[in-house]
């Protein structure tokens, strides 16, 4: 396994292991940050643990034309009993999104460096959140990295149903994006229609200007 160095560099990709690991350590300065992203690189790792950089094979990603709205949601959206916001709360998104409880999940990944990283990059322009209110309550949203028209998502929440939902669905039609990068395959993000890219595929979008 490759440790990182001050210097702000990521090994080749051909150095990933087959779990998607591409280094360990270094540190989460904006600088590195974005250098990661701009290279499909993103930290994901676990209180008291060295810093996790991956890089998976197959992405998950969404293409905003492909998303998908079930009648229920339709229904939801078309009741307008939800406000929706951009960059209005990063840092209370942030906060939820790491304090929530979630069902059978452990403890949180997003630590309070990572807290503090992020919020950092969103002061410098790299970061955005998308907030749903009902009311005066912020009851859902979600955060990410941006990166060359593409959003690569961090993590969402949701204090009542169908929140969480309604911003993705925001970021998927907002026509902010050319891209939304998931991440990691999960049943919820197929559903509302996001699918498995290869790796090789993914940079290529990434860092075209188009």
């Amino acid at each position: 396994m490759i440790w990182l160095t001050e210097e702000i560099k990521f090994p080749p990709y051909n150095k990933t292991t087959k779990h998607g690991i591409i280094a360990l350590g270094g540190d989460l300065s904006s600088e590195r940050l974005i250098h990661a992203y701009e290279n499909g690189i993103f930290p994901w790792f676990s209180e008291f643990d060295p810093i996790i950089w991956y890089c998976p094979h197959s992405r998950m990603v969404l293409f905003p034309e492909e998303i998908k709205i079930s009648k229920s949601m339709k229904k939801v959206m078309k009741k307008g009993e939800f406000r929706i916001t951009q960059d209005l709360a990063f840092p209370d998104v942030i906060y939820q999104c790491k304090s929530i409880e979630r069902k059978d999940e452990g403890d949180t990944w997003i630590t309070d460096d990572m807290e503090r990283a992020y919020i950092e990059m969103h002061h410098r322009g790299y970061a955005s959140s998308v907030e749903v209110w009902q009311g005066d309550e912020l009851v859902g949203g979600l955060y990410g990295v941006v990166v060359n028209g593409v959003f690569c998502g961090e993590s969402m929440f949701s204090k009542v149903a169908n929140a969480s939902k309604l911003a993705f669905i925001h970021l998927a039609q907002c026509e902010k994006y050319r891209l939304i990068d998931c991440q990691i395959y999960t049943k919820h993000l197929a559903s509302l229609g996001a699918r498995e890219i290869e790796r090789d595929e993914f940079l290529t979008i990434l860092k075209s200007q188009s």
